[in-house]
């Protein structure tokens, strides 16, 4: 692993961590503030409301000041404001800070996708599904960390204070071995808001369908074992953890297997993988073969996200505003999941509700072909360096002999 690949992946780590942090001392931030129910779900709701809002202007903002300053900041910034949520005194102030926390997070995640696609280029080998998965063990790690704090009574106002100072240390200090921003001759400005053309519609769809099936299956895991299956609390809280695992270890060997197969044929594994977890969801009444189902779940859609960001990329007038144009979608995704899970599960059962996820999975297989590279790589010359992405994610996409270079996927 090169200096570049070890930088971004310690961005990505971070970025993880301080998700994974937040979310173990949400019900700290409920007793604090004597949230009801539906005040914290609004609360909960800005932080996809805030990063929805923001990602749009990622690409342009990173065009202007350059990728590798503009990760500095923004993953700065995501490390500075994950204090502020303990520190509201009301549920204003506290919508106000979740909406900031949105932002952040979704214009860094823009960015340094854009960025990890860069690095990826500049290898000349897949790295970008091991990147995700280091953002899984990041907030795999954070959030053991932050139950034990919540199990000890740490106050909260401390724990994520402190843990903010660690993780923007660690992002500074990453930052500056990132992969250095280059001049890129013809690199169009990236619009203030780039809506997503035709071609990252379709890419879109695959992602929209693994993060659907990813959040539904997330949020409401454990409430399944315990609703279907009859799981006890330890078995319907491990069920997360091994839903989260299994992705984390699916990521980080997925670049081995973009490398033996493509992109458009390890997603169609995976979700074919993902069908029969949903199918084994759907029929389970006992607590193992459910968590197995979610761990079949977790393997078969861990990969998309990754995968539709890197085609992305390469689709579009700048790599930043493909990137952009495929995580709107995705957030919007995220943010439809849960809630569309519920109301089906409320009106009709929860094996239904899992039933219709199934179906998504599949819609998502089928959709795959939207991956496969617009062109084939253009070999370089001998002795032809790669230009590293310009002012910004607009010139992310490595250059040779002057004409945009695919990755081959």
């Amino acid at each position: 692993m090169n200096p570049q690949h070890r930088a971004i992946g310690a961005v990505f780590a971070v970025h993880g961590a301080v998700a994974g942090t937040l979310a173990t001392r949400i019900p700290w931030i409920q007793d604090r503030l004597d949230l009801s129910p539906t005040v914290l779900g609004l609360a909960l709701l800005c932080p996809s409301l805030g990063a929805f809002s923001a990602m749009p202007t990622a690409s342009r903002l990173a065009h202007r000041i350059g990728e590798r300053r503009a990760i500095r900041i923004l993953a700065a910034a995501w490390c500075a404001v994950l204090a502020l949520p303990a520190l509201a005194p009301a549920p204003a102030w506290l919508f106000a800070a979740m909406l900031l926390y949105g932002a952040a997070s979704g214009m860094c995640d823009v960015v340094m996708n854009a960025h990890g696609v860069a690095v990826e280029k500049h290898l000349r080998r897949p790295i970008i599904s091991g990147l995700h998965g280091l953002w899984c063990v990041g907030s795999l790690t954070a959030g053991g960390v932050g139950i034990l704090a919540a199990h000890n009574r740490v106050d909260a106002r401390l724990h994520l204070g402190l843990v903010a100072v660690v993780l923007l240390t660690a992002a500074l200090v990453a930052g500056r071995a990132l992969l250095a921003d280059r001049p890129s001759e013809g690199v169009p400005v990236p619009r203030r808001f780039a809506l997503p053309t035709r071609a990252v519609l379709a890419i879109g769809l695959v992602g929209f369908c693994g993060t659907f099936a990813e959040g539904a299956s997330a949020d409401w895991a454990a409430v399944y074992l315990t609703e279907v299956a009859d799981a006890g609390p330890g078995l319907a809280a491990a069920s997360f953890t091994i839903f989260m695992s299994c992705m984390a270890g699916a990521r980080l060997v997925g670049d081995r297997l973009v490398r033996r197969l493509n992109a458009v044929k390890v997603v169609r594994c995976g979700g074919a993988i993902a069908v029969l977890g949903g199918v084994l969801v759907v029929v389970s009444r006992a607590p193992l073969p459910a968590m197995a189902g979610f761990a079949l779940l977790g393997i078969g859609v861990a990969t998309v996200v990754p995968l539709v960001f890197a085609a992305a990329a390469d689709t579009g007038p700048s790599a930043g505003e493909g990137v952009a144009g495929v995580a709107t979608i995705t957030y919007l995704s995220g943010l439809t999941a849960p809630a569309v899970t519920g109301w089906t599960a409320g009106a009709l059962s929860y094996p239904a509700a899992f039933a219709m996820i199934t179906c998504v999975v599949a819609l998502m297989t089928v959709s795959a072909g939207a991956l496969r590279p617009r062109a084939a790589p253009k070999p370089a010359r001998a002795g032809t360096p790669l230009q590293d992405g310009g002012e910004g994610v607009g010139g992310s996409v490595a250059v040779v002999e002057g004409a945009v270079e695919r990755d081959g996927r």
